[in-house]
């Protein structure tokens, strides 16, 4: 638990601005979701709106958008949480988009789902008639996401346009909108991955496993280790071998690299976490690797 007294702490006035985000947009959106993949970050949202609303339930539902390539535990995890809680779980599959014909599916070594997450992300907000989606994105993760407001304006194609942004003084946010249009929020703009890590120490959240030290089987490629699954198609020259790793951040597992870490413990992660230089998505995610600015433009296309 966070300490309490006259003065916050640190966690808690983080904690505190995030439920007041999360409780602005129950008051003043019409059809919230909450984006849940099962990681770090997203958990980390669910555990505050669970706070924001104790003791009714969260009053809107998560919705995963599913690329069919992830982690078996990640999946797992999620599906125990939904039964745990109770909360609606909505799935936006990229393979039913895949199989519509709405997107073609790249082939071969090197080829990943993750850019077409865009296309069942914008189908999974019109169905549902989404007009405010909950994300789990920091600005410390990526220098795209560092110019991200609190409350992100994205037009009737979901598209974000940095000039198009409304000012936030004072912690005032403008939800407004046309119909069609929406708004991302973003919780956790202000935590770090130390942050996240610290919180989820205090608080004593569960995680999925992977996110601490194991032995797994990995292909190095482009100076990171992926995972070596099923969904991982691998060049002639490229060979397996076992290492004892742990995941920074969780996504597609053909694009999700992990580190090299004896981290087994929440302490022990803390410990590694306060001592790195390089960003999480920096260091373990081939899809920002793309190009100076392929965050960016994945954003102006509608995606996180």
């Amino acid at each position: 638990m966070l300490d309490g007294g006259y003065e916050l702490s640190h966690l808690a006035a983080l904690e505190a601005e995030s439920v007041h985000i999360i409780r602005e947009v129950a008051a003043t959106a019409q059809r919230p979701g909450l984006l849940f993949s099962g990681g770090k970050d997203s958990v980390v949202m669910f555990h505050l709106a669970r706070k924001a609303f104790w003791p009714a339930p969260v009053p809107f539902p998560l919705m995963h958008v599913d690329t069919g390539h992830n982690f078996d535990e990640v999946i797992e995890f999620r599906d125990r949480i939904v039964a745990e809680t109770g909360v609606r779980l909505l799935v936006s599959s990229v393979q039913d988009d895949i199989d519509a014909g709405r997107v073609v599916e790249q082939t071969g070594p090197g080829a990943s789902r993750n850019r077409l997450q865009t296309a069942a992300l914008l189908r999974g907000i019109t169905e549902n008639r989404f007009d405010a989606v909950f994300g789990g994105a920091r600005r410390d993760e990526e220098k795209a996401r560092a110019k991200e407001r609190v409350f992100s304006f994205r037009d009737r194609f979901g598209a974000w346009d940095p000039r198009a942004q409304r000012p936030e003084l004072w912690n005032l946010y403008n939800g407004r909108h046309a119909p069609g249009e929406h708004i991302r929020v973003f919780p956790l703009s202000n935590w770090t991955e130390l942050d996240i890590w610290q919180y989820i120490a205090a608080e004593s959240i569960d995680l999925p496993p992977i996110y601490y030290a194991h032995d797994r089987e990995v292909v190095e490629r482009d100076g990171m280790l992926l995972a070596r699954t099923r969904f991982l198609e691998t060049a002639d020259h490229e060979t397996a071998r076992t290492e004892t790793v742990r995941f920074r951040t969780v996504g597609d597992a053909t694009c999700t690299g992990c580190v090299l870490s004896t981290a087994t413990t929440v302490a022990e992660v803390i410990d590694e976490v306060a001592a790195t230089r390089l960003t999480e998505r920096g260091a373990t995610r081939a899809d920002d690797r793309i190009s100076e600015s392929g965050m960016e433009d994945r954003k102006k296309e509608g995606y996180f």
